[in-house]
């Protein structure tokens, strides 16, 4: 039987005209000189020294990845430098600059779920920003992103979720006091719809689970109906984090105490690390941004085999696209 053939790329971080002119955007809101410069060490020795400089890595994947069934983005297409996510023009515009292209090679096998990025988050070292509810309206009809999402091939369930949405406690101190009881139904609503996509899953089936943030993992643990089926998640897709350099020290560092008085940046990777002991069992596999990080420049992309009847398990490739 012939086998499915997948892309998966995360991470983005396409910077389109309005936001490559933001130079500088990481830095200028952070009025702490020390934070400053702990800040500015971190991005031009680890992270990345240029996060406007990348957006080429986009036509080098698009022209250098092979033809396949389905193409899979695991989140984060702009660089949010405004901090407000996709209700900010200029990252509106970045943001469905990457899609359309996206959506020009994977045509209507192509699936992307939203990330914290496309919602709006605090800076490192800033109180600037946070999850906007125009921008998570914008993400859906706009940028035509679903929240959840389900595409079934042969014996596997694919499954694509809204990270910020299920992790919503931990990003709801950013949001605005107005909108938080629309943010909670919203929640409750995409709750709904992947309980009872587990529910309905048989037992045969096997998923394959995409979520950005690994963050929303220890929510989904809490959820029975998700919990109960664990067994049939060969693996669970995440982005966010980068770089495998970063998913090894969150995975050894499980159960550290939460952290909350140096800001929203430092609460929320506190609140991952703590809760990352809930991982092991979706089965966790980083795809790396494709930019990769500055330190490794270990960047690329994934693709890999399905065999419909589920015959063997799923055949991940990983695709190096050094800078």
């Amino acid at each position: 039987m012939a086998r499915y053939r997948l892309t998966i790329v995360s991470d983005i971080h396409y910077a389109g005209p309005a936001e490559k002119a933001r130079v500088g955007f990481c830095h200028k809101r952070i009025s702490n000189p020390m934070v400053f410069l702990q800040a500015r060490l971190w991005q031009r020795l680890i992270w990345e020294s240029d996060p406007l400089a990348h957006s080429h890595l986009l036509d080098r994947f698009l022209a250098e990845a092979p033809a396949t069934d389905f193409t899979i983005a695991n989140g984060d297409y702009s660089c949010d430098s405004a901090f407000v996510g996709v209700s900010d023009e200029a990252a509106y515009q970045s943001a469905a600059e990457c899609l359309q292209k996206l959506r020009g090679k994977g045509g209507e096998g192509f699936h992307g779920t939203i990330g914290d990025h496309e919602l709006g988050k605090i800076g490192f070292g800033t109180r600037v920003g946070g999850l906007r509810l125009a921008s998570y309206k914008r993400s859906v009809e706009g940028l035509d992103l679903k929240p959840f999402w389900r595409l079934q091939i042969g014996n596997y369930v694919l499954m694509g979720v809204a990270s910020s949405l299920l992790a919503l406690s931990v990003f709801l101190p950013e949001a605005l006091p107005e909108e938080h009881a629309d943010w909670e139904r919203l929640r409750e609503g995409h709750l709904a719809e992947i309980r009872q996509a587990f529910r309905a899953l048989r037992s045969h089936e096997r998923v394959l689970l995409f979520c950005h943030d690994p963050t929303a993992l220890s929510f989904l643990w809490c959820e029975d109906a998700v919990r109960s089926r664990l067994g049939q998640v060969e693996q669970t897709i995440i982005g966010h984090l980068h770089s495998n350099l970063i998913l090894g020290p969150s995975r050894w560092l499980a159960g550290v105490p939460k952290i909350g008085f140096l800001g929203p940046f430092v609460r929320r990777v506190s609140s991952a690390l703590g809760e990352a002991r809930c991982w092991r069992p979706f089965k966790v596999r980083l795809c790396p941004a494709l930019r990769g990080i500055e330190l490794l420049n270990d960047g690329g992309y994934y693709t890999a085999e399905i065999h419909p009847r589920g015959a063997e398990p799923v055949r991940f490739r990983w695709h190096p696209l050094a800078r």
